[in-house]
């Protein structure tokens, strides 16, 4: 899958690459070619990027709560007071 993401990725670059070379040529089909890679690069590669290397992974890990901002500054956690 990882493959196909690079693949993906390349062509889209490509694409954007050779619509800015052809710029002076055929304006009309420039245009086309770099927002074509651009789509493909935003809806197609990055969904399957992130699909592809988030798998397992925790959000919660990932985001700035009061708990995991007092782990980064070396602090206990703050303990639940239960009476």
């Amino acid at each position: 899958m990882k493959y196909l993401v690079s693949i993906i990725t390349l062509v889209c670059f490509a694409s954007i690459i050779y619509g800015f070379n052809i710029q002076e040529e055929n304006l009309p089909l420039s245009h086309k070619f770099i927002g074509s890679g651009t789509l493909g690069l935003f809806l197609v590669a990055m969904p399957l990027f992130l699909f592809t290397y988030s798998k397992g992974k925790k959000m919660k890990d990932y985001m700035l709560t009061d708990e995991n901002v007092r782990k980064m500054r070396g602090e206990e956690p703050k303990k639940k007071d239960s009476q």
